[in-house]
């Protein structure tokens, strides 16, 4: 799920930076506006955009599940208080609905990078910020799209052999120690690779991307992100 997968559904049809707008705005817009309107709202443009890539909600969630522990987690840690009422309830519903947010800003991002090429991101990011500070983000985010899966996929082998070895029935925190050592040596080698690799292909700070062009399906993409980052200006106006 975090990665590209060839379809031909709409969100593949439309130009990487209309998605990279829409993702800009529809970001914007869940930070700004809080209220449950807003919410249920915003909810429903992002099922919208799920279905737009073909990706089914449920599937968007679990591929986001390591993301989830933590947003789960935080309105835990925002109720609890060190003194008389000990649960504050406001502040955990406060801290959930912000949340529940950043799920929706993750799931319509697993939309965009399931439906975009990564070199087509990469261009979509350099033509739309000039300059070496354009590159530089272009080349981040590649190297990410690539370098992430195979990171998920060590973490994954180690929890098999360490299943295969009977670690599931040593402690939670050994096993999560044993895990995190692990992966960040698989990680430091992998980097070193990479850099080795980049060196071997002579890497290129400006290589020839590939063409971009708008098509109609592209003008209501842009209007939705246009409407997005302008209801940004009225958040005094309740949704």
């Amino acid at each position: 799920m975090l990665t590209y997968v060839p379809d031909d559904t709409l969100a593949h049809r439309l130009d990487p930076r209309s998605k990279l707008a829409v993702q800009l705005g529809f970001a914007t817009a869940a930070l700004t506006h809080t209220g449950p309107r807003a919410i249920l709202v915003l909810s429903g443009l992002a099922i919208g955009m799920l279905a737009a890539a073909g990706v089914s909600p449920i599937r968007a969630v679990i591929a986001a599940r390591y993301a989830l522990v933590i947003l789960s987690l935080a309105p835990l840690l925002a109720a609890v208080t060190l003194g008389p009422p000990w649960i504050d309830t406001d502040a955990g519903l406060t801290t959930a609905l912000a949340s529940y947010r950043v799920l929706l800003v993750l799931l319509v991002s697993t939309a965009a990078v399931r439906s975009t090429r990564i070199r087509d991101s990469r261009a979509a990011i350099q033509r739309t910020i000039p300059g070496r500070p354009g590159h530089l983000l272009g080349i981040g985010v590649a190297l990410l799209f690539r370098f992430l899966p195979v990171l998920r996929a060590d973490i994954q082998t180690i929890r098999d052999a360490m299943a295969a070895r009977l670690g599931t029935q040593r402690h939670v925190h050994e096993r999560a120690g044993t895990i995190a050592l692990l992966g960040l040596s698989r990680a430091f080698d992998r980097a070193d690779r990479l850099s080795l690799a980049l060196r071997a292909r002579c890497f290129a700070w400006n290589p020839t991307l590939p063409p971009l062009t708008f098509s109609r399906l592209d003008i209501p993409a842009l209007l939705l992100a246009t409407t997005l980052l302008c209801s940004t200006l009225l958040t005094t106006i309740p949704l």
